[in-house]
């Protein structure tokens, strides 16, 4: 009896309000399809134990969510299980040190299903429609998986958006976080500690304009979602066998990685930034970078450097105009291969179509 219970509880893909996952016995949960998998884990050698979820089907052991990444574990003593209408995690003195805060009907018995997408989801036991009282999509950590949203949830106000690892083994919430900024036109940024070191560019209809890498490739649909309920970007995969993911690494990258089954490691498809021109703000105003020159700042038309001494590695200070501007006779002058600049003061007609 005992043996059969943990290999049930091993395969099945829903923790019930009986259940439990500990450290010590090793359990985890199953996705139906057996692609993604649920359970505590340890990344280095350090006594700190984490709940997360990873790839079921990839050897190459890849985290894409953790629950308890600035509270972990001290020992390997630790418990999953619902409690009061959550989900919580207990340490070794049965004190809660992560829970998912939900306020649905305690009365009701409440259900943990791990879905194929790699969404954990909290849903009543007699619910299997998509109306769930809580999803680990909507909090995210470093990855953003397939149907994942990452942008604003208008109704709630509840704001989704990447936090890179403190290092390569250390889930812990480290200096980088890429956020999705709703202007007049919504672009992301990535913030170092708050601070802009990256921008996308608005969305043009087909992709962020600083990002043409996002143009539809044969296996990976894009999709920006902007009305009165929501503002976010997701993506979708053409193939349920392709195996792809966005992460942003704790050296403030913003990568895609395809899994290569026939070579069994992750294939990194692109990047961002791409180079230092790509750099938030980089050579200051009325400047332009120019990654195939030396210095690669550059004024534009009737400006020139604010500080005479302006070199490659002192670029702040950008460019002043040469004249005063003259309403009557100044005209304005194409740039072309240029990123749109920052459009959280602008002003935009709506009226006007992409054409």
């Amino acid at each position: 009896l005992i043996l059969f219970c943990c290999a049930f509880s091993i395969h099945a893909n829903t923790l019930s309000s009986t259940e439990s996952l500990t450290i010590s016995r090793n359990l985890t949960i199953v996705s139906p399809g057996k692609i993604f998998e649920l359970g505590f884990f340890k990344p280095s050698t350090r006594p700190r134990w984490y709940l997360g979820i990873w790839y079921k089907k990839i050897p190459e052991r890849t985290y894409v969510w953790v629950a308890n990444r600035d509270t972990p574990l001290s020992n390997s003593v630790g418990t999953l299980k619902i409690s009061d209408g959550n989900l919580v995690i207990l340490d070794h003195s049965n004190i809660p040190i992560w829970s998912t805060n939900t306020k649905g009907d305690v009365r009701s018995p409440i259900v943990a299903e791990l879905l194929d997408t790699g969404n954990l989801v909290i849903r009543y036991f007699n619910n299997n429609s998509q109306e769930f009282l809580w999803q680990s999509f909507d909090f995210p950590t470093d990855t953003l998986l397939p149907e994942m949203k990452l942008g604003w949830d208008r109704k709630t106000g509840l704001n989704r958006f990447l936090r890179s690892y403190k290092s390569s083994n250390d889930p812990t919430s480290g200096s980088f976080s890429y956020k999705l900024e709703t202007g007049v036109y919504s672009e992301f940024f990535m913030l170092a500690k708050n601070s802009p070191v990256y921008r996308t560019g608005p969305w043009n209809g087909i992709q962020f304009i600083g990002m043409p890498e996002m143009r539809k490739s044969d296996y990976v649909i894009y999709n920006f979602t902007e009305n009165n309920e929501e503002v976010s970007l997701t993506f979708l995969m053409t193939s349920q066998n392709t195996y792809s993911r966005l992460k942003l690494s704790d050296k403030g990258e913003f990568e895609r990685f395809t899994w290569i089954p026939t070579s069994s490691q992750w294939s990194l498809s692109w990047s961002s930034p791409k180079d230092q021109c790509d750099v938030y703000d980089l050579c200051g105003p009325y400047s332009y970078c120019d990654i195939n020159t030396s210095p690669i700042c550059h004024c534009i038309q009737g400006f020139e450097p604010k500080f005479p001494e302006w070199k490659l590695i002192d670029v702040a200070g950008g460019c002043v105009r040469r004249t005063p501007l003259n309403c009557g006779k100044d005209r304005f002058l194409p740039l072309k291969q240029m990123k749109l600049p920052d459009t959280k003061t602008v002003i935009v007609d709506r009226k006007i179509g992409m054409k």
